[in-house]
């Protein structure tokens, strides 16, 4: 697609250079058109960092995961959770809030092929539009308008030390004044993991340890749908539909023994058997009104989401001291529930470019989660009815948000907005009859200060005030064995969690850009490890104490050989100054933690004008936050060749992931009561091989200004 779109450009170039004496115009409209097809991979915006991957190399081969793993400032940890400058990110899709996270996420966004992608933006300093704890990532998919039907096919097959596979297909339809998309993929992934831990006890001296083998099956298939009306030039209507279902099955075998004092206490084996079928549905009716001449935007969107899971989980323990067998059996039906109403406004403000914008969003959920636990007791399985439990909560939470813009001396551009949110929540447990009733109210204000020196130089500075909240199923307080040894358990009485950020960015020359951050909060949420009834258990805590972040980095994006090489860097390093809040909480880990980052990513278009592309990824990161501290530098990289077929609209692609070194992930948590070390590796290495299938006119239409403010709105 992209010689193509460069064989036109030069022949038009050609005619057009021709004819200069005739037609000056004609050169400028034509350069103008250059300008757009030498977009830069990585653009560095006022509040973001956008990602261009659109007919780009990078997508070959990939799902949509995949290209976010490679973006330029975010990292995935061991548990899948997706994070910008090593904080947790809220993500939205086409400017929509996904309801996904940590693995759910991963398994959706590998139903999506990365062909679909137009970009990725890093939203370091979102907006008080924007609903979120901090940072936003925004997945933005391509918009085919042409006329007709096409469409794509992708198949994926990937070995590690197991096979998996992914498929998709991707359809499109557009006839005057209707849009259709319609996307549907499946995906069956196995997956091996290990992991060793070892728990130092400051009291008795007790050292626990643990080994654990697991491996994984999941099957995932998924339909998404948007269609689309253009009722006229102002008013368009739209449905999107997504539905997924998964069905999961994890077998594991742990082995684990106890030391007092350097003495053997006792040790057992440990086996855990998981089967999970989960299903997930979301609707949203949208409604936009765009007059392209007032630049009056309205945005109205109507949605619910549902999901259902069911869970077996059955484990089973033997002691060699004693002989005599354990075990569990939990069985789980959960439901979640939301419904949501979201209206966008916004309009420009006098004649000297401001821009106002406001709206609100009303939010309700009901979640419920019965659990029935089962003992293992003279070789059958008793119902516990101490034990056996029904959890529920639900929330309503509503917000108005505004935002005011505009730029004064043609030099300085300015933002200030502020979001007033209010929750009220209930929460509820049947056994003990306990439940927690509480609303509270928060504005929420942000800052964005763009100064142009010249041309070539300018500084932005920003401020958000952020606060963040437990998710609901951190507040249940039902106790699930894990396949280490070790129980895990919500908390009750979680407590948001309020913080500030500062920031600062220098550009140069549009190609550098230079950044210092500053975060602070006087509470943390962390994990916590304590003993009951000779248990270890972990659940999510708040604890006071001030603690500091400050980072630095510097982002470049190159291109050499006539356009044909492409080079992103980033290197990153923070610094966290955690004393007070080690001190205030008994923890003996060290008050100063550094952080060192970087990701380059590197493409070649067309090598020996065979069609030929390359691309090769690497992304070095450290993960130390709150209490958890990493043991060392973490690796990932991959590279991918792709062959393009022109006249058979064909693609292949070869990539080998992670093959010089193998990632894992190593880190120490401190807690009052001792300190806790776990080593996790999975297998994110070996080698897949993919063939994308197009048909149809594959054309791009390009986002034009006007379709550009039209699209702006959305749920966020």
């Amino acid at each position: 697609m992209k010689n193509l779109l460069v064989t036109a450009l030069t022949l038009s170039s050609s005619y057009y250079l021709a004819q200069t004496d005739k037609d000056t115009m004609k050169v400028k409209n034509i350069e103008a058109v250059q300008l757009i097809a030498r977009k830069p991979t990585v653009e560095n915006k006022v509040d973001r960092t956008i990602f261009n991957v659109a007919n780009s190399s990078i997508l070959s081969g990939n799902t949509t995961w995949d290209v976010l793993r490679m973006t330029p400032l975010v990292s995935i940890d061991n548990d899948d959770v997706v994070k910008s400058e090593g904080q947790s990110v809220t993500v939205y899709i086409n400017d929509r809030k996904t309801v996904f996270t940590g693995k759910d996420l991963k398994e959706y966004l590998n139903t999506i092929p990365a062909d679909n992608l137009m970009k990725i933006e890093v939203i370091t300093s979102p907006s008080a539009k924007y609903e979120t704890t901090g940072q936003v990532i925004n997945i933005v998919l391509k918009k085919l308008e042409n006329e007709g039907l096409k469409g794509s096919a992708s198949f994926t097959s990937s070995q590690a030390s197991r096979n998996s596979q992914y498929s998709n297909l991707n359809i499109n339809y557009h006839k005057k004044n209707f849009t259709q998309n319609l996307t549907g993929g499946y995906g069956e992934n196995t997956s091996t993991y290990s992991s060793d831990a070892e728990y130092l006890f400051y009291d008795n001296n007790k050292i626990e340890l643990f080994n654990s083998k697991s491996i994984s099956l999941s099957r995932s298939p998924s339909l998404s749908s948007t269609s689309e009306i253009e009722i006229d030039e102002k008013n368009n209507v739209g449905l999107i539909f997504d539905f997924r279902k998964s069905k999961r099955f994890t077998d594991s075998d742990s082995f684990g023994s106890n030391y007092l004092n350097g003495a053997f206490e006792d040790s057992y084996t440990k086996t855990n058997n998981a089967i999970g079928d989960y299903q997930n549905l979301g609707t949203n009716l949208f409604y936009k009104y765009y007059d392209k001449v007032k630049n009056k935007i309205l945005d109205v969107n109507v949605g619910i989401n549902y999901r259902q899971s069911d869970d077996f989980n059955e484990q089973l323990s033997n002691f060699y001291t004693t002989s005599i067998p354990d075990g569990s059996r939990i069985l789980a039906k959960k439901q979640d529930r939301e419904y949501y109403l979201k209206i966008d406004y916004s309009q420009p403000i006098g004649e000297n470019g401001g821009q106002l914008e406001f709206g609100g969003k009303s939010n309700f959920k009901n979640n419920v989660i019965p659990y029935r636990y089962l003992s293992l007791a003279d070789g059958q399985w008793i119902n516990d009815g101490s034990r056996t439990n029904d959890f529920q909560y639900t929330d309503n939470l509503n917000s108005l948000y505004i935002n005011f813009s505009k730029t004064y001396f043609k030099k300085l551009e300015t933002r200030i907005g502020l979001r007033f949110e209010h929750l009220a929540y209930k929460i509820r447990q049947d056994v003990g009859n306990v439940e927690r009733t509480e609303s509270y109210s928060t504005l929420l204000p942000d800052l964005l200060l763009k100064y142009a020196f010249s041309d070539n130089y300018n500084l932005t500075a920003t401020y958000n005030h952020s606060i963040w909240r437990p998710y609901f199923a951190e507040f249940n307080p039902f106790l699930l064995p894990g396949d280490d040894g070790v129980f895990y358990r919500g908390n009750l009485d979680l407590q948001a969690n309020p913080s500030d950020r500062f920031g600062l960015k220098l550009g140069i020359k549009k190609k550098y850009f230079l950044s210092a951050n500053y975060f602070f909060s006087n509470h943390d949420y962390w994990s916590s490890y304590f003993i009951e009834d000779e248990k270890t258990i972990r659940m999510p805590t708040n604890f006071d104490g001030r603690i500091e972040r400050l980072s630095a980095s510097f982002s470049t994006n190159q291109t050499f050989l006539k356009n044909k090489l492409s080079v992103n860097l980033n290197v990153g390093v923070e610094y966290a100054d955690s004393s007070d809040f080690n001190k205030k909480n008994d923890l003996k880990n060290d008050s100063y933690i550094t952080n060192i980052s970087g990701s380059t990513n590197m493409s070649y278009t067309n090598l020996f004008g065979k069609n030929i592309n390359l691309n090769a990824w690497v992304g070095v990161y450290s993960q130390s936050n709150g209490n958890s501290v990493s043991n060392g530098q973490n690796v990932f990289h991959n590279v991918s060749a792709t062959k393009i077929f022109p006249l058979l609209q064909m693609e292949a692609t070869v990539r080998l992931n992670n093959f010089i070194v193998k990632p894992n992930f190593d880190n120490t948590t401190y807690t009052p009561i001792g300190q806790f070390r776990n080593n996790y590796a999975s297998d994110w290495y070996g080698v897949s091989f993919s063939l994308v299938k197009r048909f149809g006119n594959q054309k791009v239409k390009e986002n034009t200004k006007t379709n550009i403010e039209k699209d702006s709105g959305g749920a966020k």
